[in-house]
């Protein structure tokens, strides 16, 4: 996909470039295979899926297709006391070379493998499927001998039960942990971890930055406007110059202006701009007021007029033309399309 965007808020508006008509869904997706044992960890399942949807949306195709599969087939009980539907059982699991599955544990899984769940398992190594776990999943993976001389991860109540049990395992304290063909995660926080890491092997840099991007902005304290406001190395001067910039969007200051203000020549304005974030300062702030008119379409029912003059466009007519060269589509049209796809 061609994201018209230069700087890093293309991984913020990647979902909403309008291109094609996507794929069918079944077509050319890798199979992830998620295996969920009564009580697990719904937060950690969630964060796991949740990758995998945002991959498919901010793709130029889907890339995913996910099934969730129980031990009798029936709805799996979260440890919530949430109930799921799921695709089938077991037995209806076969898994193909580059599949990916994934057994769901949790703290009240009982930690003791079905007959069933460990022969599929054992079938799915055999297959060539990378295995994965969520929690204590890695229990049932080293229980059918299939993390042997593997490094995995688990909840810490479950690590002491691991080492003893299972000596040719090592256990790592880390919050992931991703091993050739094995992947592990120790809780519920860790499982976006692990599924972008696991990403970032076999996919394109700006679609595993995207999801990254939509799904992690709220990991610091504040909710911050650009993924570079995360830099903890970001140079004073350039913060002040993105924070006229956001608190100034519907009336915007004329870009020596901010140069004064934040104590900087145009040049090292300029040069910290492209250095930190991609694009020149004059690009970056047009790209966030379109990115702030994207949101207020998508998001409000106030008239496209009214959106223009909130976004810092003196006409209509140029507020179209910057939207179309942005997302490929007027500014009407992409409306319609949100409020279909809702």
């Amino acid at each position: 996909m061609t994201v018209p965007f230069k700087s890093l808020l293309k991984h913020r508006n990647r979902p909403h470039v309008h291109e094609r008509p996507w794929a069918n869904p079944s077509s050319g997706c890798r199979r992830v295979i998620f295996v969920v044992l009564d009580h697990f960890s719904l937060m950690a399942f969630t964060g796991a899926v949740d990758a995998l949807a945002t991959a498919n949306l901010v793709s130029r195709e889907p890339l995913f297709e996910a099934l969730v599969l129980s031990a009798d087939g029936e709805m799996a009980v979260t440890d919530v006391g949430i109930g799921i539907s799921v695709d089938g059982d077991l037995s209806a699991l076969q898994v193909r070379r580059g599949d990916l599955v994934i057994v769901c544990g949790g703290l009240r899984v009982r930690l003791q493998t079905p007959p069933q769940l460990r022969a599929q398992l054992l079938s799915a190594h055999a297959a060539g499927a990378t295995l994965g776990a969520l929690w204590n999943g890695a229990f049932f993976l080293a229980d059918a001998g299939l993390l042997d001389d593997h490094e995995c991860t688990v909840h810490p109540d479950t690590r002491a039960l691991m080492s003893e049990k299972f000596p040719r395992t090592r256990v790592s304290r880390c919050s992931y942990v991703l091993d050739g063909p094995r992947m592990s995660c120790a809780g519920a926080n860790s499982s976006l971890g692990m599924m972008l890491a696991w990403l970032r092997r076999d996919y394109e840099p700006a679609v595993v930055d995207s999801v990254e991007e939509i799904l992690s902005c709220d990991k610091s304290q504040e909710v911050v406007a650009a993924p570079s406001d995360r830099d903890p190395t970001l140079p004073q001067a350039l913060k002040l110059a993105l924070e006229l910039m956001h608190s100034n969007i519907d009336e915007p200051l004329a870009i020596e202006e901010i140069a004064e203000l934040s104590d900087l020549s145009r040049r090292q304005l300029d040069r910290l701009f492209n250095r930190y974030l991609g694009a020149s300062p004059s690009r970056y702030y047009l790209e966030l007021r379109v990115t702030h008119a994207r949101q207020l379409l998508q998001h409000s029912n106030e008239p496209i007029a009214e959106i223009a003059v909130a976004a810092g466009f003196a006409s209509i007519s140029h507020f179209c033309q910057c939207f179309r060269q942005f997302f490929n589509v007027a500014p009407g049209k992409f409306r319609l399309q949100q409020l279909a796809r809702s």
